[in-house]
């Protein structure tokens, strides 16, 4: 018995590296560009204005209290609702295929109210049903598992390269080079 769960732990750990290092570049590069352009956008929608109490409400030694805020948008409890739920985003996004370069990666294709109703150019997105939508969600949600205390750490700050942080410096799913041409 001993020596048959030993070997299915053997088993599951190489299963597991094997997994990991054969994950689809595009797939998680894109996954992490999107956790970021969705916090982005979310936090962008926040009111800067509203403040909220962080910390312990504890007393000074001359008995005053300390009281600290910090944005709303910017605070741990949001920022964690927040990606309890951005993965939920990734069924409107859809491979996409640069009509130059031919680079491919996942882009988003619906449009969002602050956008004017202006729609992309289908053309060069490739539609593939459920299953690309679906494989981009378990690239998020895998992400978003392995990093969601430095997905918060990140996004508690404001850094205007965030996504460069996150998706190249902390994840390593991006190459550098991805980040020449995009405003995340």
């Amino acid at each position: 018995m001993v020596q048959w769960v030993g070997f299915v732990l053997v088993l599951m750990s190489v299963a597991c590296k094997t997994a990991q290092g054969k994950r689809d570049e595009v797939l998680y590069c894109s996954a992490c560009m999107a956790i970021a352009e969705e916090l982005k956008y979310s936090i962008s929608q926040i009111d800067p204005k509203k403040m909220v109490h962080v910390g312990g409400f504890r007393l000074n030694p001359d008995g005053s209290l300390t009281d600290k805020k910090v944005p709303l948008a910017r605070s741990e409890t949001h920022l964690s609702e927040l990606l309890d739920g951005v993965c939920n985003n990734m069924s409107e996004y859809a491979l996409y295929e640069d009509p130059v370069t031919k680079q491919q990666s996942y882009r988003r294709f619906a449009p969002r109210s602050s956008d004017g109703g202006n729609f992309p150019d289908f053309k060069n997105f490739k539609f593939s049903g459920p299953e690309g939508s679906d494989s981009l969600k378990f690239a998020c949600e895998t992400i978003v598992e392995e990093l969601e205390d430095d997905i918060i750490a990140l996004f508690a700050q404001e850094d205007q390269r965030v996504a460069q942080r996150l998706c190249s410096e902390v994840s390593g799913h991006c190459k550098s080079g991805v980040f020449q041409h995009t405003d995340l």
